[in-house]
């Protein structure tokens, strides 16, 4: 299934409740989606998890849940999409998001002790942008990536790999 339509239904939804003028008319705002903000992959097959986050057009974060998990079903095609279901949703779906300027704090189901930060900007080039941070090994880190190591009935581990404000490369493996 190809959430285009999903999304553009749900940005049309928000847009009539998001934009309203003092005289009551309203109007539309620009949302968009940065589709990947954070990205699991795993090593079972080349399916990814991608959390995407609906932005408005100062390129902050669009309302007080714009956050979502969805496949990239990499093994079918390049743009095929599905959401996750009710099982994968217990586990890669979001604990919780809270909104706070042009951030997003979201916790996975999966790992709900651990804290990742969506930042949202208007990049050089005038596009929106996004990058994430968190505490890898320690240390307040930018992340570069999350790999599920996965076993015949679950999760082995989960190597989270990110770069430190230093701009050391930093790793940590958690277990399940």
């Amino acid at each position: 299934m190809r959430l285009v339509p999903f999304v553009h239904a749900l940005a049309g939804a928000l847009l009539a409740g998001l934009a309203a003028s003092s005289s009551g008319v309203a109007h539309a705002a620009q949302l968009s989606e940065l589709p990947s903000v954070l990205v699991i992959t795993k090593s079972s097959n080349k399916n990814q998890v991608h959390y995407a986050a609906l932005v408005d057009e100062a390129c902050a974060p669009a309302g007080q849940s714009p956050v979502r998990p969805y496949w990239r079903m990499l093994e079918r095609g390049p743009l095929v999409t599905e959401p996750l279901s009710d099982s994968e949703q217990r586990v890669l779906g979001l604990e919780y998001q809270e909104v706070a300027g042009e951030t997003i704090q979201i916790a996975l189901r999966g790992m709900a002790a651990r804290t990742f930060t969506v930042h949202t900007s208007r990049a050089a080039d005038g596009r929106c942008a996004s990058w994430v941070g968190a505490t890898i090994a320690g240390v307040p880190a930018r992340v570069a990536s999350v790999f599920v190591q996965q076993k015949l009935f679950g999760v082995d581990y989960v190597l989270l790999s990110g770069v430190s404000e230093a701009g050391v490369v930093v790793r940590e493996r958690v277990a399940p």
